[in-house]
């Protein structure tokens, strides 16, 4: 049983854009795309969505922390980098994140900040489902006709046979 839910909806614009609606009051939609030349690059893609919730999670984790440790964070630059990498059957992968986080902090403070530079990480939602690996469950809901996609616990290869 889930203690949140949420939901989001993609809406295609068109090529390769949607609008993306977070369902939150006063949070206006934003354009994702894909990047040249599948895309026009008129907004983020998939990784670096990926790449930026992570590296949102993992600063916000961190800035909770210091905050309750009574570190004054002045500010704070997160940088992800991210490696594309090519699988077994040719198909493009994120091999691999780099998340580097540079608080800015008074030289007084640092030595408080051992505890949640030891904690922060685990208490990162996003990052922590990542690297535990994130079930999907995915259907294809055609017009007229019942939903297509991979029932809860089959495979890639089951759903291919399938469908």
């Amino acid at each position: 049983m889930s203690e949140q839910t949420f939901e989001i909806t993609l809406d295609r614009t068109q090529g390769y854009q949607f609008s993306v609606d977070s369902h939150q009051p006063g949070v206006p939609p934003w354009l994702v795309d894909e990047t040249p030349p599948l895309g026009e690059g008129h907004g983020p893609n998939p990784a670096r969505m990926l790449a930026a919730a992570i590296g949102h999670c993992l600063s916000a984790s961190a800035l909770f922390c210091l905050g309750k440790a009574r570190v004054n964070v002045r500010g704070m630059r997160t940088t992800v980098s991210g490696e594309l990498v090519r699988n077994e059957q040719g198909r493009l992968r994120i091999g691999g994140l780099t998340v580097r986080l540079h608080p800015d902090v008074a030289p007084e403070d640092r030595d408080r900040l051992g505890r949640c530079l030891d904690l922060f990480e685990d208490f990162c939602v996003v990052t922590q489902s990542v690297r535990r690996g994130v079930d999907v469950q995915v259907s294809v809901d055609l017009t007229g006709g019942q939903p297509h996609g991979s029932p809860p616990g089959a495979s890639h290869a089951e759903a291919d046979r399938r469908g």
